[in-house]
């Protein structure tokens, strides 16, 4: 019988073994990623993450596993549960610390139950609600689940939905005037007239695996990523450091996408590559320039997925924009285990009532592909 052991540190699990859990096709819960962000200090207690991983073992051998946090705020999770925590303090109960299984700061579907079958799965849940409950936890919430893990969840774990929008290629397109050409006449001159004011302003760009990437370009992206963060008002928890390890060790999964011009980086966009995926993070700019972002975040990742044969790039979070610009919405998933039964019927039927608007949210979108039926 699997023993349960929690961690508070990354470092404690080999990476051959945690990494024998999964394909190795999502960048992100790979060890090397999280295992990274711990040790270059992106995710704190005092910013509301506390590593709280989840381990199965069978004697020394490793299991199952779930990265974990406990969470005492709901800040960089993209799973929007204000509401729940404003109503579990009028209930008159704690609703943090919460236990979360998730990647930080990264609304990317992947893998969150890492094992080798759906027996460990289910094994690895009832740990987590034992857990939760052992630690007097309000709740336990696993976010952008696989749609193929969601048959071990029990009817005790509450469904939520919502969307995103990604780009596909499931129509064989060889290249960028293949791409347009599926579109309609409106949404193919539109997007030209923005890459034509791209190129006239005189920005070119660079594509650099880590590997090739070079100290100031790493620099560069870091500082492009501060900026955005200043202009918004945010906190920054990605440190040059955190960057600085991805393109060491994890060189072909970094991508960045660098404009440059008169000389000099102007904006740019850190990526993650997959299996068969490309995920936009990070973007940033030191001027403005029309049509620059488009540029920079879709249309150069969009060419990029062409000529590299990847069949999805998911640009980041949000964004109906993104449609009129390729990236048809798409559902993602969470689920969540509420420990106080009255107020988890309560909110069953708020998820329900959700679920709906989501699904007419979804049927309104469809109408305004920028695809040609005929296509």
């Amino acid at each position: 019988m699997s023993n349960i052991r929690i961690l508070d540190r990354l470092a404690d699990v080999p990476a051959a073994a945690w990494d024998a859990l999964h394909d190795g096709r999502n960048p992100f819960v790979a060890h090397a990623f999280l295992e990274g962000l711990e040790r270059h200090d992106c995710i704190r207690p005092e910013w509301g993450w506390t590593p709280h991983h989840l381990t199965l073992w069978d004697g020394e051998r490793l299991a199952a596993a779930a990265p974990g946090y406990l969470k005492n705020n709901s800040h960089g999770e993209f799973v929007f549960d204000h509401a729940w925590a404003h109503a579990y303090v009028r209930y008159g109960q704690d609703y943090f610390p919460k236990l979360l299984c998730a990647v930080p700061y990264s609304p990317v579907t992947g893998p969150r139950l890492l094992a080798r079958d759906d027996a460990a799965r289910r094994a690895l849940l009832e740990a987590m609600v034992a857990v939760a409950s052992d630690e007097g936890l309000s709740s336990a919430h696993v976010n952008f689940h696989l749609h193929e893990e969601a048959d071990a969840f029990g009817s005790g774990w509450l469904s939520r939905t919502d969307l995103q929008y990604h780009w596909h290629n499931d129509r064989g397109w060889r290249d960028f005037d293949d791409f347009l050409a599926a579109m309609d006449h409106k949404h193919r001159k539109n997007i030209r007239q923005e890459r034509a004011k791209v190129a006239r302003a005189g920005v070119g760009f660079r594509i650099v695996h880590g590997d090739e990437a070079t100290g100031a370009d790493l620099q560069a992206i870091h500082a492009l990523y501060l900026q955005t963060f200043a202009e918004y008002g945010n906190h920054p928890a990605i440190s040059l450091d955190f960057v600085r390890h991805l393109a060491a060790e994890m060189p072909r999964s970094l991508v960045l996408f660098l404009a440059d011009q008169d000389g000099d980086p102007i904006a740019g966009a850190l990526c993650l590559r997959g299996g068969d995926t490309l995920y936009g993070r990070y973007w940033g700019a030191f001027r403005e320039v029309p049509g620059l972002h488009f540029e920079t975040c879709y249309y150069q990742g969009i060419e990029y997925c062409l000529r590299e044969g990847l069949t999805t790039f998911e640009p980041g979070a949000q964004g109906v924009h993104k449609i009129a610009r390729g990236f048809l919405p798409a559902r993602v998933r969470s689920r969540h285990w509420i420990s106080d039964p009255a107020f988890a019927q309560a909110l069953r039927a708020w998820c329900g009532e959700e679920s709906m608007d989501i699904d007419r949210h979804a049927a309104a979108l469809a109408s305004h592909s920028p695809f040609r039926a005929s296509s």
